[in-house]
């Protein structure tokens, strides 16, 4: 396993497929205070104003699916959803109109699927990107491996969660 720069990067050269899966209920992201404070008192983006929410990362997904690419994420949630995940969810479609496929997972319907320890990235089926978090959610420095059996593992464990998962278009947050 190495040490990488970001997810970007690795999208920017994905040729086929890029999946996310997340299974924290919070996450401490850098730069999403402000925007998570905002929403607490009530901010909601306007889907309507682009201008008004994006971001870079959106850029990245966008090229992505514009060159063909496949960018699906799938999040494990418990229920009732943390107060974070509701945040999640409300800006979700930012995600959904720069190209990704998002799923749900309630937490409960996870039991039985093998899943590996850390949330991860997986591109073109050849390489994991772990996602390292500490305890409060914070990112920590990530690791890529194309070990074939971590691949392998990844990527059986992200086609379960994406069957058992609930369309965003069709899940609500309990």
């Amino acid at each position: 396993m190495t040490t990488v720069t970001t997810a970007a990067e690795l999208l920017r050269t994905a040729r086929f497929t890029a999946v996310h899966l997340e299974m924290r209920d919070v996450y401490a992201m850098d730069g999403e205070d402000e925007d998570f404070e905002e929403w607490r008192t009530g901010h909601r983006d306007d889907p309507a104003d682009p201008d008004s929410w994006w971001r870079p990362w959106l850029t990245f997904v966008r090229e992505a699916t514009r060159r063909g690419v496949r960018v699906r994420r799938a999040r494990i949630v418990s229920e009732p959803v943390s107060e974070y995940i509701r945040f999640e969810y409300d800006g979700t479609f930012t995600n959904i109109y720069a190209g990704e496929q998002v799923r749900w997972l309630p937490r409960r319907r996870a039991s039985g699927l093998c899943l590996p320890g850390n949330d991860f990235w997986l591109f073109d089926g050849e390489l994991v990107l772990w996602n390292h978090f500490d305890g409060d959610g914070r990112s920590q420095p990530k690791e890529t491996t194309t070990d074939t059996i971590m691949v392998k593992t990844c990527s059986s464990a992200f086609e379960a969660v994406w069957e058992r998962g609930v369309d965003h278009a069709d899940y609500l947050p309990v």
